[in-house]
Order: structure tokens, then C-alpha cells, then sequence
């Protein structure tokens, strides 16, 4: 699994990390995690409100920060 987590690296764009990383950590999974910061290829995803999260290249969220527990009703879906 490919997690991205896009944007320029604010306060909501580290807290979207967290709280990916504590999921992965209490669904005792593995995933490879990117944080991309480059505004090309942000826009590349076609998000225009960041922090968004992408997984195996689909954009899940944009525009907020997801807490643990949606992030991890995500991981399992």
C-alpha cells in the first residue's frame, strides 16, 4: 500500500501524517507513506485544498483533517 499525503507542510498537513501513521499503527498495517509538498503534483491529483490524503493513487480526502478512526474505516474499505 502507497499512502501520499499532500501539501506544503502546515500544522493540518503534519497532523494528517500523525494521525496516518497512528491508524496504520493500531490496524497493525504497513504502508509505504510519501509526503508530497511539490504544488505540481498536488495539482496533478486535481486537489485544489490541501492536506489531502491519497492512497494507491486515489485521492480518499481533501480539504480536512481526517481523524484516526475515519482513517482507519478507510484502510479497511
Amino acid at each position: 500500500m502507497n499512502i501520499k499525503i499532500l501539501g506544503g507542510g502546515c500544522a493540518n498537513c503534519k497532523k494528517l501524517l500523525e494521525n496516518t501513521e497512528l491508524a496504520l499503527k493500531e490496524l497493525q498495517m504497513e504502508a509505504e507513506i510519501e509526503e508530497v509538498k511539490d504544488i505540481d503534483r498536488i495539482i496533478d491529483f486535481g486537489v485544489m485544498k490541501t492536506p489531502a490524503l491519497v492512497i494507491d493513487e486515489k485521492v480518499k480526502s481533501s480539504g480536512r483533517v481526517l481523524g484516526t478512526e475515519e482513517i482507519k474505516k478507510i484502510l479497511v474499505s
